[in-house]
């Protein structure tokens, strides 16, 4: 099993916006922003609630992400890496620096929401 996605496949993330995450299979899809750093696949969760996703993702880290016309299998990982977690933060903000962004990135390098920090790879 392989820890990174295909070439074409990472391309789609760092062009998307938003990609749908959903872990296991009865979760909804939720949007949510994505960043590459290193041709890997992050995103971070705003709400830490018990019923969100990046709480489901914990307690079961398979699932399914959508990006533009894709679906695809994924295991969660929690970021634990500093330097990751603060590559994500940066990230956030070069691809995401309209005006009505800002207090997104800005809420987005909270060190509570910094610690949801998870990176998606193929299952």
């Amino acid at each position: 099993m392989a820890d990174t996605f295909d070439d074409d496949v990472v391309e789609e993330f760092r062009k998307a916006k938003i990609m749908g995450v959903r872990a296991g299979s009865e979760h909804r899809y939720t949007g949510v922003w994505v960043v590459v750093i290193d041709d890997r696949v992050f995103a971070r969760s705003w709400n830490d609630k018990a019923t969100g996703w990046f709480q489901a993702f914990r307690t079961e880290p398979r699932g399914t992400v959508q990006v533009n016309k894709l679906e695809l299998p994924v295991r969660g990982k929690v970021v634990r890496s500093a330097r990751l977690r603060d590559a994500v933060t940066v990230a956030f903000g070069e691809k995401y620096p309209t005006k009505g962004s800002r207090k997104w990135v800005e809420g987005f390098a909270e060190p509570a929401r910094v610690a949801n920090t998870i990176e998606f790879i193929p299952n």
